[in-house]
């Protein structure tokens, strides 16, 4: 049996609060909203009870935040693609951020498991004057388990549509793409960390945001194999290869902090989930 599940998750501001409305179809939830920084931004945690996808099923989420909103969403838990014997498995994001809007997608990492067949797209409309922070991880296969990602394919789409496209195939039989210097270097996480607007984004700025990326960097134990730049005046980015998923989300938590501070003038504050 496959599963087909949908959330629409809608931020407004109302009275100088942020407020999360939604509607699902099938095993996709957002649980109670939370406000540990103040009625300005709004937290929630995405969650999905069968945990992973297998062969033809699908996740579709369509969020939208309203001008001057402000949403932060994260997940309990990482996004499993098992093997897959029926097709393709998909998880896909589209969001909207009108004017003023702000809008943190934070999920943990998607693992392709041996096998699988699957697909992670992400798609990120921002109106003039809207703002995103978010991340891909992906580990393949779980090497301290001793569950190498041998034989399946996955492929990942991250767009903000006219400014910047990102995506690709990884096939675990291509040993070039998996093990070559040039490609993931034997390397089973993937990490990327993107800032953008809907207009450019002041030089000074972009200045600072890649000025205080680059210092955690250094200091991280990842610095051989991470790196930040700005491929577009409304996107910044930074990128890193790691053995394991853990250093990985060590890195990107803290600069994400960085960025909230440096970007927003706001605290670093992890979600209450991130401490558990």
């Amino acid at each position: 049996m496959t599963w087909l599940a949908r959330l629409d998750l809608d931020y407004t501001l109302e009275a100088e609060r942020s407020v999360a409305r939604y509607l699902h179809q099938g095993p996709l939830r957002i649980l109670q909203s939370l406000y540990p920084e103040g009625d300005a931004v709004c937290h929630n945690v995405l969650v999905h009870p069968p945990s992973g996808l297998v062969g033809g099923d699908t996740l579709d989420m369509k969020v939208t935040v309203g001008p001057g909103a402000h949403g932060l969403v994260t997940t309990p838990g990482a996004t499993r693609f098992y093997r897959s014997e029926a097709g393709l498995a998909a998880q896909q994001v589209h969001t909207r951020l009108e004017s003023g809007a702000r809008l943190e997608w934070l999920p943990l990492e998607a693992i392709a498991y041996n096998g699988c067949d699957g697909l992670n797209r992400a798609v990120f409309d921002l109106a003039p004057g809207a703002e995103l922070i978010t991340w891909d991880i992906t580990a393949l296969g779980l090497p301290a388990a001793d569950m190498p990602f041998a034989q399946g394919t996955f492929r990942q789409h991250m767009e903000i549509p006219g400014v910047w496209l990102e995506r690709g195939t990884i096939s675990a039989t291509d040993t070039r793409l998996m093990d070559s210097p040039l490609g993931l270097a034997g390397k089973r996480c993937m990490a990327t960390l993107v800032f953008a607007a809907g207009s450019a984004i002041a030089s000074e700025r972009s200045d600072r945001a890649l000025a205080c990326a680059r210092e955690l960097l250094e200091a991280s134990e990842l610095r051989l194999t991470a790196g930040a730049t700005s491929p577009h005046k409304q996107v910044i980015v930074l990128r890193a290869l790691a053995p394991v998923t853990e250093p990985a989300m060590r890195l990107l938590r803290k600069v994400w902090a960085a960025w909230r501070h440096e970007m927003w003038a706001l605290p670093g504050t992890y979600p209450r989930l991130w401490h558990v």
